[in-house]
């Protein structure tokens, strides 16, 4: 057995690789931004070439920054951001268009065809998902009747629906695209397919349709594997830049592998990652349970062997951009001082802000929903509606709560909770004050790198059971809902916040 296990983390703004020891603690890590492609209104993009690029820088510099050699790693996972989706020539390994980000709502129009056609109830009960542009399938036959090779500057004249009907063009979320470039394998794990709305997640496979309807060649998807493989997803090249052979065993959507990152194994247990957006995932077993207050049914993962896990998730779109957000009007400099001018006030002073900047998720989902600040008077400063973004992050995940306590029957008293916004001990008291429970962090935050890495480490045996893994999971801080420096009367707030969310709704009505 090799002494560390790696993670690639592909995330929405960066990548990141971290090595880890057996009890869980970074050995290394190097992390690298990529750029950002708004090419029209409400599109997102991401160059896949810049991303591998980068990717591969990472894992030398981390390796290099701890004095390590590849040969070093037993074993390679995999978590990235959902959804993107990429396609590229099975031949050459080159992408015929650039990534479409989750974020984008380019086939908003298409996804309200569908439903306005009946797929709605199909949608839902198949694949466990909320029709919307959030998720791969409507991009991907966006991208087969748009990425025309010849307007892109590419040199291949075939048209790409038809070299797809050949198996020629391959379709991949961002694990398929690494995984692929790493190993030429082309697979990817069942939590990311499970977002495709293109997966019968009950069934446990593509369905066809979905396939159909969408015109979506089956020649051109992934083979569907567990999310820790015992039969690994193949090895890295020992004669490529990392110069040795290591099994890539494991991989997971980003937050399903946050939820396993936490040691959220048993049905009851949960968390929520505050990143870009934010993302909470209960977990229910083996039971799928359908959600009658706007969340998802997902896959939470599976190992080799073992049935699926299921888990109900509240996607919130904005929560971390909208502190990016603030930054970029000139409200803050930088999203350390948010937690000092967001105490400076006892409150927003009648302000909400509804960062709805690409719609609104769970459990709204509205796609025309957009960005609203409401309650300003002439006596509004900054430091109120600084607060007011960070009480909107506490908002929203109340929102998800209550529906999700609505669906499973529980009672979440104990949150656990990761990402980078979570650094803000004024956010997680805030947190804890407005859901009324108990908000705990952990000492390993960056728990999606890790969760992959577990993934990844029990399909090679370097841990050899889940128990290993509980015992690495240790609390940072807690946060209680009754600790000083948040009071109020949350219930109240609360309320009015959904009055600010209605006047935030179906905004986007001239959007073509």
């Amino acid at each position: 057995m090799s002494a560390y296990v790696g993670a690639i983390d592909q995330g929405t703004t960066g990548t990141r690789f971290m090595v880890f020891d057996h009890d869980g603690r970074v050995v290394a890590s190097a992390y690298e931004t990529h750029e950002q492609s708004y090419p029209e209104p409400g599109w997102v993009e991401h160059d896949p070439v810049e991303i591998w690029e980068n990717t591969q820088r990472v894992m030398v510099d981390a390796l290099a920054s701890a004095d390590l050699d590849a040969a070093a790693l037993d074993a390679i996972g995999v978590t990235n951001q959902r959804e993107t989706t990429v396609l590229w020539d099975a031949h050459t390994g080159e992408p015929v268009y650039d990534a479409v980000v989750w974020q984008d709502r380019r086939t908003t129009e298409r996804v309200e065809e569908l439903d306005a056609d009946g797929w709605h109830d199909y949608i839902r009960a198949t694949t466990g998902l909320e029709p919307d542009s959030y998720f791969s399938g409507t991009k991907v036959e966006w991208l087969l009747d748009n990425a025309d090779p010849i307007k892109l500057q590419r040199t291949r004249p075939e048209d790409v629906r038809d070299r797809a009907e050949d198996g020629d063009v391959l379709f991949g979320t961002m694990d398929s695209w690494l995984v692929y470039n790493l190993t030429g394998a082309h697979v990817t794990d069942v939590t990311n397919a499970s977002r495709t709305m293109l997966y019968d997640i009950h069934a446990g496979e593509w369905d066809d349709d979905l396939l159909a309807e969408l015109r979506v060649p089956g020649a051109m998807l992934p083979e569907v594997r567990p999310s820790s493989d015992a039969d690994y997803y193949g090895h890295t090249d020992p004669d490529g830049f990392l110069g040795a052979r290591v099994p890539v065993a494991g991989a997971l959507g980003d937050q399903q592998a946050a939820l396993f990152g936490q040691t959220c194994f048993a049905a009851g247990d949960a968390k929520n990652t505050y990143g870009t957006g934010s993302f909470m995932l209960l977990n229910t077993g083996a039971e799928a349970v359908e959600s009658d207050h706007g969340l998802l049914t997902t896959v939470a993962f599976q190992r080799s062997g073992d049935p699926v896990q299921y888990a109900l998730e509240g996607s919130v779109f904005v929560t971390g951009a909208a502190i990016e957000w603030l930054a970029d009007v000139g409200l803050i400099e930088d999203a350390r001082e948010t937690a000092t001018l967001a105490r400076s006030v006892d409150s927003t002073d009648g302000v909400y802000v509804v960062p709805a900047f690409t719609g609104l998720g769970a459990p709204h989902w509205d796609q025309r929903a957009r960005g609203t600040i409401v309650g300003m008077t002439r006596g509004t400063r900054r430091e109120h509606v600084v607060r007011a973004t960070l009480e909107a992050i506490a908002y929203q995940t109340r929102d998800v709560v209550e529906a999700m306590e609505a669906d499973a029957g529980v009672d979440i008293d104990e949150l656990r909770v990761d990402g980078g916004a979570v650094k803000n001990n004024f956010l997680c008291r805030l947190q804890a004050g407005v859901l009324g429970s108990r908000i705990v962090r952990p000492e390993v935050d960056e728990t999606t790198a890790l969760g992959a890495a577990y993934a990844a480490g029990l399909a090679t045996g370097y841990w050899e059971s889940v128990e290993e893994l509980r015992a690495n999971w240790r609390v940072d801080r807690a946060f209680d809902p009754d600790e000083d420096g948040v009071d109020g009367d949350w219930d109240a707030r609360y309320d009015r916040w959904g009055d600010a969310v209605e006047r935030a709704k179906h905004w986007a009505v001239e959007e073509s």
